[in-house]
């Protein structure tokens, strides 16, 4: 997760894109509890490759992995030099069985494998234009016989979409270091997906599995149709509502999530609406839209929006009064 996020900013200009909130949640901590639910075993640490986020970003990362049970790890990225490239950021971490996962985009898929069944899984989801993805080609036997990435030919519709599992991390991470030392690049970069082709010439066996749902996180349109999407999927699995909220002569149309000590007054809020803690909505009507922590709301008609935190959007209240067939716009 060592990118800037620009195409989300202004929101990433203070945090790293995948602290961004959806449905209450850090995507990044959404991704790493979804992946860990459905993982049989004990999770021994949760390493996350960063760029220069400051100590408090790096405190809320190792938080999270803490409340997993897991040891929470840092590791920089300084350059942008390639997936391959991030993950070998990582080394320390790379050894035994290894999730791997790049954390800009939500998925919904059941993430139960057999660890020892292969020497590796990768994720993929089919799609109508794969010319903008690496894909794979698998064999008759769901074996995956070829690695392409971007490539402007049809090769396959089987998009790789971020979520490997290796049976051996040290022998990914001897491959890593094998394209970086001598300097192996695609397109200028270090591509993991060259040191997956190079594995499975090697006589490494890998098998794709197969993601239900893939939500971008890229720009503000879809972070607010994840935020749509995730209250959905997660409004019979998760409590949505704080009870510390203060209601007051509003209405809620579910599914939304509210934040520990919302206030919202005199309006009505969803469906699809996220609040973040501290925050405060007066004489406002809000659908499908995100507001971060400690914001306020006043006087306004919200949809398919997003604010950031501390921030404050009202507008003047009005005495009106409107006559026949007067059409008023601002």
């Amino acid at each position: 997760m060592a990118g800037r996020g620009s195409r989300l900013r202004p929101h990433t200009l203070t945090v790293p894109k995948p602290l961004v909130p959806v449905a209450g949640k850090p995507i990044v901590q959404r991704i790493v509890e979804d992946l860990s639910a459905s993982f049989a075993g004990k999770i021994d640490e949760i390493a996350f490759i960063i760029g220069d986020f400051g100590k408090e970003v790096e405190q809320e990362l190792i938080s999270i992995a803490e409340g997993l049970g897991a040891k929470g790890s840092i590791y920089h990225q300084e350059q942008p030099l390639g997936t391959a490239h991030a993950i070998l950021c990582a080394g320390p971490s790379l050894d035994g069985n290894c999730l791997i996962a790049f954390a800009d985009t939500l998925f919904q898929a059941d993430f139960t494998f057999d660890p020892e069944a292969q020497d590796g899984l990768i994720w993929v989801k089919t799609v109508e234009d794969p010319s903008a993805y690496g894909v794979v080609q698998t064999d008759e036997s769901n074996k995956i016989i070829e690695f392409v990435e971007k490539s402007p030919v049809f090769v396959s519709d089987k998009a790789i979409v971020g979520i490997y599992y290796f049976k051996d991390g040290a022998r990914l991470k001897k491959e890593l270091e094998y394209l970086v030392h001598n300097d192996i690049r695609e397109k200028g970069e270090y591509s993991l997906t060259t040191a997956l082709e190079n594995l499975k010439n090697d006589n490494a066996i890998f098998k794709p599995a197969i993601i239900d749902e893939w939500l971008d996180c890229g720009n503000k349109h879809f972070v607010v149709y994840s935020n749509q999407r995730m209250l959905d999927i997660k409004k019979d699995k998760e409590s949505l509502i704080d009870p510390s909220a203060k209601l007051v002569r509003s209405t809620i149309i579910e599914p939304c999530f509210i934040g520990p000590n919302v206030t919202i007054e005199n309006s009505v809020v969803g469906p699809y609406v996220s609040i973040g803690k501290d925050s405060t909505v007066k004489d406002s009507i809000i659908k499908n839209s995100l507001i971060q922590n400690e914001s306020s709301v006043d006087s306004v008609v919200l949809s398919d929006s997003m604010l950031g935190n501390k921030a404050t959007f009202s507008a003047k209240p009005r005495n009106l009064s409107l006559g026949d067939f007067t059409t008023y716009t601002e």
